[in-house]
C-alpha cells in the first residue's frame, strides 16, 4: 500500500486555501456554540445554590436543552437542504446567543427551563451545517481530517473557555456569565453572515479550487442549482430502513451519551461529589476537554491517511471509534479511587476516547445517498441529541445522596453498546442507495 499520488498532493496545494478559511469559521462557531453549552455547568452549583434546585430539577435543567434540539433535527436537515448554511447558521446563531444573555433575567425553574428550551431549537441546525459545509468544500480523501479539526473545536473550546468562564462567573457571578457569553455569540454572528459563501458563489474561490473540489468528490452544487428532489415522507423512511445508517444512529447516540456527561455534570461532580474548589476544577475540568481535542485530531488525520495508504474505509473509518469506545470505559476507574490525579487520568482517559470515536460524521457522507446529505445528518444528529435528555436525568435519578458510582456505570455500558453497534450491526462502509 503507497502513499496517495505526489501529482493529487501537488494539485491540492496549488489548488488554493479558501476552503481553510471556511473550516476557520466553522471551528470559531463550534466554540461560540459550546460555550453557550457548557456555561450552564458552569454556573449549576451556584444556580442551584441561590434558587434552591435539587438534583433531579438540575438534571431538568439540564436536559431542557435536548428536549426540543433533538426534535428539531430532522426539520433542521430539511432546513439546511433548501437554505444553504450561510441564512440557517447566522440567523440561529444570533438568536440562541440572544436567548442564552436573557439567561441572566431568570429567577425560577420555569424560566430557565424554557430559555433551555429556546437555546436547543436555534442550536439544533448547527450540526446539519456543519456537515454541509464540509461537505462542500472538502474533497473525500481531506473530510475526515476536516471534521477532526471542526469537531476539535469543541473540545479545545472547552479546554481553554472553561478556566476561563470558572473566572467570570467568580468575578460577574453566574448571571454576568450568561449576558458576556450570549453578547460574544451575537457579535460573531454578524461576522459568519458576512464571511461565509458556498464554493460557487464565493468571490475569492480560484477555478482551480473548485476544479479540484469538484473533481475529487466535494457536493459543490447550491441549493438553486442542483437537481434535488422535493422533500419526501419516503426519503425519511430510507434514512431507517438502512442497518448500517441504523447502526451509527446507535453507535451516536453512546457516543454523545459520554460528551454530555461531561458537557453537563461534571464540573458539579468535581465540586459536590469530589470537593474540589471551585477555581481549582474550572482547571481540572480543561484537562480531560484537552485530552479530547487531542484525540479527535488524531483520529481524523490518522483516518484519512489510512485511506491513503489504501486500508479499507471500513477499517480507517471505524478503527479509532471503536478503540474510542473502548477508551471510555476506563471512567468506570474513578469509582475506585479517591486521588483526584487518578480520578482525572480515568477522565482523561474516557474522554480522549471520546474525542477518537468523534469523527463519526463522516459516516454520514460515506453511507447516506448524496441527496439526502441534509436529511441524514439531521437524523444522526437526532439520535446523538436524545443523550442529551436522557444522560442529564438519568444521572440526576442515579446520584444516590454522595454516591455518584452507578452514574459513571452509566455512560461505560453505553459504551460497551456502541462497540457492539459498530462491530455488528454498521458493517462495510459504502452508500446507500437511493430509493
Amino acid at each position: 500500500m503507497t502513499e496517495q499520488p505526489l501529482s493529487q498532493t501537488v494539485a491540492s496545494a496549488r489548488a488554493g486555501r479558501t476552503r481553510f478559511l471556511m473550516l476557520g469559521l466553522v471551528f470559531i462557531n463550534i466554540i461560540i456554540n459550546y460555550m453557550d453549552r457548557t456555561n450552564l455547568s458552569v454556573a449549576a452549583t451556584a444556580m442551584a445554590g441561590e434558587l434552591r434546585f435539587s438534583p433531579m430539577e438540575m438534571g431538568l435543567i439540564f436536559s431542557a436543552f435536548g428536549w426540543i434540539y433533538a426534535a428539531l433535527q430532522i426539520p433542521g436537515g430539511f432546513l439546511i437542504d433548501r437554505l444553504g448554511a450561510r441564512v440557517v447558521y447566522g440567523v440561529g446563531l444570533f438568536a440562541w446567543s440572544l436567548i442564552t444573555a436573557l439567561h441572566a433575567l431568570a429567577n425560577s425553574f420555569g424560566a430557565l427551563f424554557g430559555l433551555r428550551l429556546g437555546v436547543g431549537a436555534f442550536e439544533a441546525p448547527v450540526m446539519p451545517s456543519n456537515n454541509r459545509v464540509i461537505s462542500s468544500w472538502f474533497p473525500e480523501q481531506e473530510r475526515a481530517s476536516a471534521i477532526g479539526i471542526y469537531s476539535s473545536a469543541q473540545f479545545v473550546g472547552l479546554a481553554c473557555m472553561t478556566p476561563l468562564l470558572f473566572h467570570l462567573q467568580d468575578a460577574f457571578g453566574w448571571r454576568g456569565l450568561f449576558l458576556i457569553t450570549g453578547l460574544a455569540g451575537m457579535i460573531w454572528a454578524l461576522v459568519w453572515y458576512w464571511l461565509y459563501r458556498e464554493p460557487n458563489q464565493h468571490q475569492g474561490v480560484s477555478k482551480a479550487e473548485l476544479s479540484y473540489l469538484r473533481d475529487n468528490g466535494a457536493l459543490l452544487e447550491s441549493r438553486q442549482n442542483s437537481q434535488q428532489p422535493i422533500a419526501r415522507w419516503g426519503d425519511l423512511a430510507q434514512m431507517f430502513r438502512s442497518r448500517k445508517l441504523v447502526g451509527i444512529y446507535i453507535g451516536q447516540f453512546t457516543i454523545s451519551a459520554t460528551f454530555w456527561f461531561f458537557l453537563t455534570w461534571f464540573p458539579t461532580y468535581l465540586v459536590e461529589y469530589r470537593h474540589m474548589g471551585f477555581i481549582k476544577s474550572g482547571y481540572v475540568a480543561s484537562v480531560p476537554y484537552f485530552a479530547a481535542f487531542c484525540g479527535v485530531l488524531l483520529a481524523g488525520f490518522a483516518s484519512d491517511r489510512m485511506i491513503r495508504r489504501g486500508i479499507s474505509a471500513s477499517v480507517a473509518r471505524k478503527l479509532p471509534v471503536i478503540l474510542g469506545l473502548f477508551l471510555t470505559l476506563f471512567i468506570l476507574g474513578a469509582n475506585y479511587t479517591d486521588d483526584s490525579t487518578l480520578i482525572i487520568l480515568f477522565m482523561s482517559l474516557a474522554f480522549f476516547g471520546n474525542g477518537l470515536a468523534t469523527i463519526t460524521w463522516v459516516f454520514v457522507t460515506a453511507l447516506a445517498p448524496r441527496h439526502l446529505i441534509g436529511l441524514a445528518g439531521g437524523v444522526f444528529n437526532f439520535t446523538g441529541a436524545l443523550s442529551s435528555i436522557v444522560v442529564p436525568i438519568a444521572i440526576g435519578a442515579l446520584i444516590d445522596g454522595d454516591n455518584f458510582a452507578p452514574a459513571l456505570a452509566f455512560i461505560a455500558v453505553l459504551a460497551a453498546i456502541g462497540i457492539c453497534s459498530y462491530l455488528f450491526i454498521v458493517g462495510k462502509i459504502d452508500h446507500v442507495s437511493a430509493g
